[in-house]
């Protein structure tokens, strides 16, 4: 029997014997003071105070004991003798092990070393912690396990929990910046009968009861923009998006977008908001808008600067700077050649000339921005939901945010024309002309105001401002292959 098998063995033994002498080992509710960390801010000698959680250290001194007990807010120590509580109780102490949860009632005092405690003279189990936890309260080091057993994780990874606050206040603060502008926050449909607003791969499904083929939605748009038609003229919606790609460091199947729709706005004023949007969440969240990222020794990797203004440059531009003046005036097959021979980059033979060029931009351009760069102006190939540009029809009225080498935000100027939309989704489709969604288009002919639109996946945000250097750390629960 290996150590952590004899570990479990011990602990189911010590199980049977809290039952015998009548205990509970999975106890019910306890009333407490407050959380741990209120309890130290109340903390005064001679007050009565209740707490509960798990036990993360016990000292067995004989007829004493000192406990560290955790909550998610803090620790406190907690200290029982036999002359105060009875011999019967410190039997019961004796079963007790690291990672179990526990209610306690005490006096406050201080130990000579300073140290605020509780002398308990009243205790409950709550829960009994089969398994111990990894590596005595140390951590989890194989990567795999953090992800597949987030819950041990959080509780002894205090960096990993601090990532996952920082998440959550985000996404909290995101919404209150949208509802102190005006904009109203929406639900719209996950399961939808034709996928749209993306180019991706979808999840079917099917609906017994209808007889249906059903997808995950890979984007909120369409139905946001039905929203415009209908009259409310700020939405935004935080909710998750589904693509059947594949898992990269950028990339979940699942993941949290953020899209709002402002009325009579436009690109610009997205990207205004977007900017205002990001610097406000790292003053807020991470107190600078210089956001460090550094590796497991600490060391700063790099510092990205979010100091407004954020440069904006159109896509051509930085196409040229990155490939050469030359690069619009080549022929298709000159451009596959240099992407191919110069910059040493593998392309599919049937990709279009466009997709050549966005290829070598993503590669060259994206990959290689750390601080903001709003990409503005893109070829209307790329996005077939955006506003033509009235002074090149064959550009686009967008923004592509990137910041770290990765895509953070597109905007646009949307597309409100029922008929040069239908035409682009046609393009789009091709022959698949049954995934043009017809229902989208009827709304369009009724009237959509002109709007501006953005996209900001939050995950990929909490990345940057976490510093975290993959999707699945600041997901709790990323997609993994199956344990065999």
């Amino acid at each position: 029997m290996d150590e952590e098998n004899e570990l479990i063995a011990l602990r189911r033994k010590k199980l049977d014997a809290l039952r015998a002498k009548g205990v509970e080992p999975f106890g019910s509710g306890f009333e407490v003071t407050g959380s741990i960390a209120e309890l130290r801010e109340k903390f005064k000698e001679g007050e009565t105070l209740r707490a509960a959680g798990r036990i993360t250290a016990h000292r067995d001194m004989g007829k004493s004991h000192f406990l560290d007990l955790r909550d998610a807010t803090g620790r406190i120590q907690i200290y029982l003798h036999a002359k105060e509580v009875g011999a019967e109780l410190i039997d019961l102490f004796r079963l007790l092990d690291l990672g179990d949860f526990i209610g306690v009632e005490g006096t406050c005092f201080v130990t000579k070393s300073g140290e605020p405690t509780l002398k308990v003279h009243k205790f409950q189990l709550l829960a009994k912690a089969l398994r111990p936890l990894p590596e005595k309260w140390h951590g989890l080091q194989d990567i795999e396990a953090r992800y597949r057993q987030r819950y041990l994780d959080l509780l002894t990874n205090e960096r990993s929990r601090e990532v996952f606050e920082k998440r959550i206040a985000m996404v909290r603060e995101t919404r209150r910046f949208f509802e102190d502008r005006g904009f109203l926050e929406v639900e719209t449909p996950i399961l939808q009968t034709i996928p749209g607003g993306a180019a991706a791969e979808p999840f079917k499904t099917h609906h017994k009861a209808l007889g249906i083929d059903l997808y995950m939605r890979i984007a909120l748009e369409l139905y946001l923009k039905r929203l415009l038609v209908g009259g409310f003229y700020k939405v935004f919606e935080i909710n998750r998006n589904f693509r059947n790609e594949g898992i990269s460091r950028k990339h979940n199947p699942e993941f949290t977008m953020l899209e709002a729709y402002w009325a009579y706005a436009d690109f610009e004023k997205m990207a205004n908001l977007t900017e205002e949007l990001i610097c406000h969440l790292a003053e807020k969240i991470c107190g600078s808008l210089t956001i460090e990222h550094r590796d497991a020794e600490e060391k700063i990797v790099r510092a990205i600067n979010l100091k407004r203004p954020w440069r904006r440059a159109r896509y051509h531009d930085v196409v040229r700077e990155a490939a050469g003046k030359d690069w619009f005036e080549l022929s298709p097959v000159q451009r596959r050649d240099r992407v191919t021979k110069e910059f040493k980059l593998e392309i599919l033979p049937q990709l279009a000339d466009f997709e050549v060029t966005h290829h070598l931009f993503e590669k060259l351009v994206e990959e290689k921005t750390i601080d903001p760069l709003f990409v503005t102006h893109c070829p209307k190939e790329l996005v077939p939901l955006a506003k033509q540009n009235r002074a090149d029809n064959s550009l686009v009225d967008v923004f592509e945010l990137i910041i770290n080498g990765a895509e953070i935000a597109p905007g646009y100027s949307e597309l409100n024309d029922p008929l040069l939309q239908r035409q682009r989704l046609i393009e789009q489709a091709g022959e698949e002309r049954q995934k043009i969604d017809e229902e989208f288009l009827l709304a369009l002919e009724h009237g959509m105001p002109p709007a501006g639109g953005i996209g900001i996946g939050i995950d990929r945000l909490a990345m940057l401002l976490t510093g975290a250097e993959s999707i699945r750390d600041v997901i709790l629960f990323p997609l993994l292959r199956p344990k065999k």
